[in-house]
């Protein structure tokens, strides 16, 4: 008696919870292979972004030249653009207020920033939870469907008086392609993710390396704007003074 033992014979002949794994296990495998190309193609545009931003950033151009053109873009400002736009919209808003002294200014466009940066970090993680999910789930759920699938070889083997190779392979091999199924789910799903959290992580300090240097240039304005509020204050006590 033989049997066919080709690919698509062994899944056709498989158990139906064996066939319902690998299913599973294809559907996961597609979903991540989406992530990883999706967001290849996300963490790529933020690292030109955030690259064409610094070069205009770092370019002597005034900021609020560089203010006015950014928020003129029809285009969803993201990256190092939308954490300076938050940041330097806060600052101007704060400093049209005559009561608002000048640190209270600078910590004010520093938590815009931040909770901009959050925002874009939230972004640029998103989707990740599913290749790490894949990465160290998808070997058990393909291990399960190889068990249980030769725990029925071995049970219909022991319906039979005369047990030969060729009685076993098919259901052991229909088994293992569960576990190949998992293992080729699972391992794309590890690479890219440590590759891709790498890079958020290069983005995370690239965001946060310009907060601290944005916030010391508006730190600098905020003393011009203190010894303007000292000159009117000057100004003002003179002639009470004569």
């Amino acid at each position: 008696m033989t049997h066919d033992l080709s690919f698509w014979s062994l899944i056709a002949n498989a158990s139906l919870i064996v066939q319902l794994i690998m299913l599973l296990l294809l559907v996961v495998s597609v979903g991540s292979w989406w992530v990883i190309v999706k967001k290849g193609l996300v963490l790529e545009s933020a690292k030109r972004a955030a690259d064409q931003f610094e070069d205009d950033f770092w370019s002597g151009i005034d900021l609020a030249v560089l203010y006015a053109r950014i928020n003129r873009q029809k285009e969803v400002m993201w990256g190092m653009e939308a954490i300076f736009l938050a940041g330097f919209q806060e600052f101007l808003r704060l400093r049209s207020q005559p009561t608002m002294d000048p640190e209270s200014v600078v910590s004010g466009a520093q938590r815009a920033m931040r909770a901009a940066g959050s925002r874009e970090l939230d972004e640029l993680e998103m989707y990740l939870s599913l290749l790490a999910t894949t990465g160290s789930t998808s070997p058990y759920i393909g291990l399960f469907g190889t068990v249980w699938g030769i725990m029925n070889s071995f049970r219909a083997l022991g319906l039979t008086q005369q047990a030969t190779l060729a009685q076993v392979a098919p259901g052991i091999a229909e088994a293992l392609i569960a576990t190949a199924m998992g293992l080729f789910a699972a391992i794309p799903a590890v690479i890219f993710y440590n590759r891709y959290a790498h890079e958020v992580d290069r983005l995370a300090n690239r965001y946060e390396t310009f907060m601290e240097e944005f916030s010391n240039i508006l730190q600098r304005q905020s003393y011009t704007l203190r010894k303007n509020y000292s000159d009117a204050a000057r100004a003002a006590a003179a002639p009470h003074q004569g």
